[in-house]
């Protein structure tokens, strides 16, 4: 008889089987969600900065302008979304200057994957 062992506890302490942990998505060497105090949410690569006073510059960037499938910016460069056709992602451009910076959030690939990923939206 084989009994599945999956938890172990050892003066007081509790471990788990190494198995059954899972480690978190690899974090994007080159992309990035940049929220800005008043121009929105965008995602890109990083070019230069952030400076001290507060400015990015992101190539390849797109406009966060609607998302869904994510509670919040956090999930978003962890997860992506799993809802990207009701997303609403303008077309990339090649360079943008952010002013007044308010977070930049390193993306996991999955999360890079997927928001670029969404089709291009356009009113």
């Amino acid at each position: 008889m084989k009994t599945d062992i999956s938890e172990i506890e050892t003066n007081g302490v509790e471990y788990v089987r190494k198995d059954s942990i899972s480690a978190p998505s690899p974090v994007s060497k080159d992309m990035v969600i940049v929220r800005a105090e008043s121009a929105g949410v965008f995602i890109g690569s990083i070019k230069a900065g952030p400076t001290e006073g507060g400015s990015i510059t992101l190539t390849n960037a797109r406009r966060l302008w609607y998302w869904s499938g994510a509670a919040s910016l956090s999930q978003l460069a962890v997860d992506g979304t799993n809802k990207p056709k009701e997303c609403k992602f303008p077309v990339a451009v090649p360079e943008i200057t952010i002013l007044k910076v308010i977070e930049v959030i390193p993306c996991t690939e999955i999360a890079k994957k997927s928001l670029m990923g969404v089709a291009v939206w356009s009113a």
